[in-house]
């Protein structure tokens, strides 16, 4: 991979986003539905927050006692909105950014997602499982191999 490429090369742009007004009723239903593990909260296109499916189980779990509380978990999900789980403290990139500027977010900050912002709307999302796609789906030449092994171990 070419750190040096623009993120724009790795980034997502099929969303799915969320409302900062959405009920959380709403949040479960898409990561049930996509199976995704970030969702983008937009007011129009502006990114106001981050869910990830993480902090969404930490809240459920806050709630949960027994198999019998289940319908108050269903509840307090019709009660609660996106806004008052999402995480707000974004970095946030341009899509001309470099990949290496990514990586190096997600190594100091731990993140695991990145808003990708044009003139202040969201056009994409990058995260670790986009990076990892794109090393996995690249090709290694016999070259490459016949080279990496016969460099010393300390190079």
């Amino acid at each position: 991979m070419n750190v040096l490429e623009p993120i724009s090369t790795i980034m997502s742009t099929n969303l799915i986003t969320v409302n900062p007004k959405d009920k959380l009723t709403a949040v479960k239903e898409v990561f049930e539905k996509h199976q995704i593990h970030h969702i983008p909260v937009v007011r129009f296109r502006e990114i106001v927050g981050m869910i990830s499916k993480t902090d969404f189980l930490h809240f459920l779990r806050g709630f949960k006692r027994s198999d019998e509380d289940r319908f108050v978990d269903n509840a307090r999900l019709r009660v609660y909105t996106a806004e008052d789980i999402m995480t707000t403290g974004l970095a946030k990139v341009g899509p001309d950014e470099r990949i290496g500027v990514a990586l190096e977010i997600f190594l100091e900050n731990r993140f695991h997602a990145i808003p990708i912002i044009e003139k202040d709307e969201l056009i994409g999302i990058v995260t670790t499982f986009d990076i990892l796609k794109k090393l996995a789906s690249e090709k290694v030449t016999p070259q490459q191999i016949l080279e990496s092994r016969s460099k010393p171990k300390d190079a």
